[in-house]
């Protein structure tokens, strides 16, 4: 193999984002509708743009609406995942006496599955909430126009939004803990929290696992990383938005059924969330993180949700001349 295949990599990576990172914020408000939840939103946009990138290699032409083929890809990818959640729930054996997980339970109504098939809400949304035509609709869902009026037909009629209710959770003794540490730098005492078999994840640039291999690497960056974003290091020089070379906090917030934590950085002109971490814990420590950081639409809409002022920083970790 060649030495610069890297390189060659990388150089195919970004002229794709040329065409298609323009197309996030339209891709990630098209997850958010089909999903109806901005953490599954923001996983299905990374999934569509990641998909999208491997099917085009294999393509060998561009298609000649990016706009309707990257929402195809999406809308493949989610109908998917929605047959194959109806089919494990129709092998489930029947519940017994111990009630149900009611966060489970409000997301699944929350996407509606059981008023509305997962192409007729696809159909729906790329035709009322984009204006997509009839053919583009027909293009990104891989189907006729007159299967398209059909489920639009079927669709409309069956289709009330509702936002689901969240109840407050009660907060996890890890939250408690990660927050101390984090706001006093100590990050032996953040490793420590970590599992053995944990992943901490900063969505959309890299997975790390295990505990010293992740808090070495990751968690060192999130403590010790405002120098380099002060710098314009690892992000474009419009986003830096006069960012100060001081050590973020983290601030536990619930949000939708769930613990979040929020990164405020320093800047000349105030703090600002520039990243959002899920925590996934048990009794025994951390199991799973998740940083939010170039993820600007998501921070957005949470941000907006939260009434806590954010700034974005990308979706790019790495930059490419």
């Amino acid at each position: 193999m060649s030495s610069d295949f890297p390189d060659e990599l990388r150089g195919s990576w970004h002229r794709f984002l040329l065409t298609y990172e323009p197309l996030r914020p339209e891709l990630y408000r098209y997850c958010r509708h089909l999903t109806r939840s901005p953490w599954d939103a923001e996983d299905l946009a990374q999934d569509a743009i990641a998909r999208a990138f491997v099917t085009l290699a294999q393509m060998g032409h561009e298609p000649p609406n990016p706009r309707a083929w990257l929402f195809r890809v999406a809308s493949n990818l989610w109908i998917d995942r929605r047959r194959h959640e109806q089919h494990a729930a129709r092998l489930e054996p029947p519940p017994g006496p111990e009630a149900p997980d009611p966060i489970a339970t409000r997301e699944a109504a929350g996407t509606l599955l059981t008023q509305l098939a997962p192409r007729e809400r696809a159909a729906v949304v790329l035709k009322d909430v984009f204006d997509f035509s009839l053919e583009e609709t027909a293009e990104a869902l891989g189907t006729t126009t007159g299967a398209v009026k059909a489920a639009l037909h079927r669709g409309r009629g069956k289709l009330v939004e509702a936002e689901p209710a969240f109840a407050e959770p009660p907060a996890p003794g890890a939250i408690e803990a990660f927050c101390a540490a984090f706001n006093e730098a100590d990050l032996p005492r953040l490793t420590a929290l970590l599992l053995d078999s944990a992943s901490v994840e900063v969505v959309g640039a890299t997975t790390l696992y295990g505990r010293e291999r992740a808090g070495r690497n990751v968690l060192r960056g999130m403590l010790f990383g405002s120098p380099a974003l002060a710098n314009g290091t690892g992000v474009e020089s419009r986003f830096v938005c006069g960012a100060l070379p001081v050590s973020p906090r983290v601030e536990a917030r619930a949000h939708r059924g769930e613990w979040l934590l929020l990164h405020w950085y320093e800047h000349n002109d105030g703090s600002f969330v520039r990243a959002i971490t899920r925590v996934v814990a048990d009794e025994s420590g951390i199991v799973r993180l998740q940083n939010y950081f170039f993820s600007p639409d998501f921070l957005a809409e949470v941000c907006a949700e939260l009434a806590v002022p954010f700034r974005p920083n990308g979706y790019r970790w790495t930059l490419w001349r």
